[in-house]
């Protein structure tokens, strides 16, 4: 077997292409797609596309062949008559390998209305354990590393004490090394149990930062250490979901807190401005920082996880980690379940963030589905700015990062 650089491109490709150019539309209102197959850039005559479309994440409601002559064609993708997203799946064989395809409309999607409903006790139960968390002292140890350290930054391991004594909190603490006052930001992780690494980048655009690891492992083991640990670890994020009180999210979205405690005890902070931002799980903790957190004065979240868990249960997609999905209901579809979740979904917590807020997704993202993130955002009452790419998936574009570091610059309380 020869090694190479994996292809940044396929031989063969689907172009689809929605007849509205915002992928758009209103309820009731059919949807075209068409279908290009390429073959070097190159239309491939004579092909057989055959074809799926139905809900986003559901079962197909529609499945058919179309002939391109000319190696294009029109798919009459449908309708929906409630909010919402419908999908359509292309295959085609081509010199005897197979290729697929998929994209994702919006029919009325800023009329998408959560299905989780809010706990009348909940803003209760997460003050009560902010309360208690901050008991706990913070036991900050900070460790200066020169090695990732750089002309104009310093770079620190950072441990902290949350939740309970001994339960420690670690992260990389970015500082420029030019005395003065700046902004903090915080940057929440992605899902999964993996190494991270200092966010010098944002440090070098003046901003004093902490991106932190929320399973209590130092960030300064080997790629293979983590790999065992995750193994080990398991699905953590479906770890006691019958118990709010111990569901595994408590100590994570109570550790976000102590991390805003932390970058707000620098003597270097200017003691105005602290963002918060991530994608997907980070997404979620972003918008969970802001709601439990009200120094946060703005935050960026990316295609947000954990929203709108129960959509599952009303005939739609559901977001991530898709605990309510069809393959996992047997386990979790229980009233106690169902009971700590309402204290979890983001969707509760967009309905109290206070602070504007930079929000950013894509229409063909299948890991936390456009439908639960609309159903979050939807909820924030605060100001917003709301940048969609539709043809991304579960990954953003580089000028989506520049908008949104652009615009987190643009809040900023200047002294």
């Amino acid at each position: 077997m020869f090694s190479q650089t994996p292809a940044p491109l396929k031989l063969v490709d689907f172009v689809l292409t929605p007849d509205h150019a915002n992928w758009n539309y209103t309820t009731g209102e059919s949807a075209t797609v068409t279908v290009t197959v390429l073959k070097a850039g190159v239309p491939v005559k004579n092909v057989v596309v055959s074809y799926e479309a139905g809900g986003e994440l559901l079962a197909a409601d529609k499945k058919d062949k179309i002939s391109l002559a000319e190696g294009t064609g029109k798919i009459v993708l449908g309708t929906s008559v409630q909010p919402g997203f419908r999908y359509l799946k292309t295959r085609v064989t081509v010199e005897g390998k197979t290729y697929s395809g998929e994209i994702k409309l919006a029919f009325s999607p800023e009329r998408i209305q959560p299905t989780v409903e809010q706990p009348a006790d909940f803003a209760a139960f997460w003050d009560t354990a902010k309360a208690e968390a901050a008991k706990v002292p913070m036991d900050a140890m900070v460790t200066w590393l020169p090695e990732k350290s750089t002309g104009t930054i310093d770079v620190y391991l950072v441990q902290l004490q949350h939740t309970r004594k001994g339960q420690r909190l670690y992260g990389y603490l970015c500082k420029p090394k030019a005395p003065g006052k700046y902004p903090v930001l915080l940057e929440v992780p992605g899902a999964g149990i993996k190494p991270i690494t200092p966010m010098v980048s944002y440090a070098e655009r003046g901003f004093i930062t902490l991106n932190i690891e929320i399973h209590g492992i130092s960030p300064l083991l080997s790629a293979e250490s983590y790999a065992g640990i995750s193994s080990a670890f398991g699905d953590y994020y479906f770890h006691r979901a019958d118990n709010r009180d111990q569901y595994y999210y408590k100590h994570v979205y109570l550790g976000c807190v102590r991390a805003v405690d932390y970058l707000c005890s620098l003597p270097e902070f200017d003691g105005k401005n602290v963002v918060v931002t991530g994608g997907s799980q980070g997404g979620a903790l972003t918008m969970v920082t802001a709601a439990l957190d009200k120094r946060v004065t703005c935050l960026a979240a990316f295609y947000p996880a954990l929203c709108d868990l129960t959509g599952y249960l009303h005939g739609r997609a559901g977001g991530w980690p898709h605990i309510l999905g069809n393959s996992n209901q047997q386990y979790f579809n229980k009233p106690e379940v169902l009971h700590t979740l309402a204290y979890y979904d983001v969707v509760n917590f967009a309905r109290h963030i206070k602070a504007p807020g930079f929000y950013s997704w894509g229409y063909n993202d299948n890991t936390t589905p456009p439908t639960s993130v609309f159903a979050a955002v939807n909820s924030v009452q605060a100001p917003k700015t709301i940048i969609i790419t539709p043809i991304s998936g579960h990954w953003r574009f580089p000028e989506s990062n520049e908008a949104a570091m652009e615009w987190v610059q643009q809040q900023l309380v200047r002294p």
